[in-house]
């Protein structure tokens, strides 16, 4: 016990017999193991202590990873549903560029109807038409 051997212990118990007397002495060691209980007891609890308090940092330390997954996650289902978004407006505007190119080869084809009899390429304007 703290690096003392056998003759050492012997050698302070004889000291503590002849300094306190064989009536004090039971009443010292009771009191010393109690101070040694109380010592021990709050050292343990330190111990407790620090090691919840490295526990509740290790659980904010994986709470903050979480959170930078779960963002993570939710960023990139943002940016999925964005690029959905992207594509389906890029649909309908095929369909309206595909609407306004029939258009315009109905009107190319309404034009080359309306030729004079002659075979000119002369466009018959409103009033001519009676319109």
């Amino acid at each position: 016990m703290f690096g003392m051997g056998f003759s050492e212990i012997l050698l302070v118990a004889v000291i503590a017999v002849l300094f306190l007397g064989p009536d004090k002495l039971p009443e010292a060691m009771v009191q010393i193991a109690k101070f040694f209980k109380s010592f021990k007891s709050s050292i343990n609890e330190a111990k407790s202590s620090i090691e919840q308090e490295v526990k509740i940092q290790e659980l904010k330390e994986d709470a903050l990873e979480y959170k930078k997954q779960i963002t993570s996650v939710a960023n990139s289902a943002k940016k999925q549903l964005s690029l959905d978004e992207l594509e389906e407006i890029k649909s309908s505007t095929k369909d309206i560029s595909k609407s306004i190119q029939e258009l315009k080869e109905n009107a190319l084809s309404a034009k080359k109807s309306i030729q004079d009899p002659m075979g000119t390429n002369r466009v018959i304007k409103n009033d001519e038409a009676g319109i």
